[in-house]
């Protein structure tokens, strides 16, 4: 055997992969380029940091990349799956199958308790265990006293951890992360942040986090730097 098919047969497998993307969109004024000719690859359990100036793409990009957005150009493939040769539908059950979301304002149900936060995508998926499995990650996240509770009786950084317990429960694929610490003060940022590489590095997650901090983006294996809507450097941290 040759030293590249060698080379080749160890490489880590993608989860997901990112080719020719680029997202413009037109109005009365003409056309804006948000996102232009993006390619890159990622391994299966690395952690991966978009980071960019505001106005840089990278929320767009990562929209696109779980199949919440569409791009004029390019494709993204999830698990080996060209997700926009799905339809709609089906793009949102290999979203429910494999991936998990983390959001700057922590898109909780009001209505729901944190218990029924977390056993809710569990429950579409039709799990018949989902109070057992959505309270053992609501007690790993240091939760179990505030399963009751209403996201409006509890902190930001509890908001978040209820958040995390219910991306993480389903076991995905694939985190996506938008600005996680985004709406938290710093102390509690860094916490929820502890909280998402233990979380992570347990579950064997690829982790994909879009943020405009360096620390928190240094924390990441690979930090994917994006300006003007392209990727302008891809390094190892």
């Amino acid at each position: 055997m040759t030293d590249a098919v060698l080379s080749q047969s160890q490489a880590p497998e993608a989860v997901l992969v990112a080719q020719g993307l680029g997202k413009s969109v037109s109005d009365s004024t003409g056309s804006l380029t948000i996102l232009r000719d993006v390619d890159f690859s990622i391994a299966k359990g690395e952690t991966v940091a978009i980071v960019g100036a505001s106005g840089s793409g990278k929320s767009t990009l990562l929209s696109i990349l779980a199949g919440l957005d569409t791009p004029s150009v390019g494709t993204v493939r999830v698990t080996g799956q060209d997700i926009f040769a799905l339809s709609e539908d089906d793009r949102a059950a290999l979203r429910a199958r494999t991936m998990g979301f983390v959001f700057q304002n922590f898109q909780l149900m009001g209505n729901l308790t944190a218990l029924e936060n977390v056993m809710l995508p569990l429950e579409l998926a039709g799990q018949r265990d989902a109070r057992k499995q959505a309270t053992a990650m609501l007690e790993r996240v240091g939760l179990g006293q505030r399963l009751s509770h209403y996201p409006k009786l509890l902190s930001g950084g509890e908001q978040q951890r209820v958040a995390l317990a219910r991306a993480f429960v389903v076991q995905p694929a694939v985190l996506l992360a938008d600005e996680p610490t985004g709406s938290l003060d710093f102390a509690t940022g860094e916490a929820v942040m502890q909280l998402v590489m233990d979380l992570n590095r347990e579950a064997g997650t690829t982790l994909i986090m879009v943020t405009h901090d360096r620390a928190i983006a240094a924390q990441c294996q690979r930090v994917i730097t994006i300006a003007a809507g392209a990727v302008v450097q891809d390094s190892r941290v």
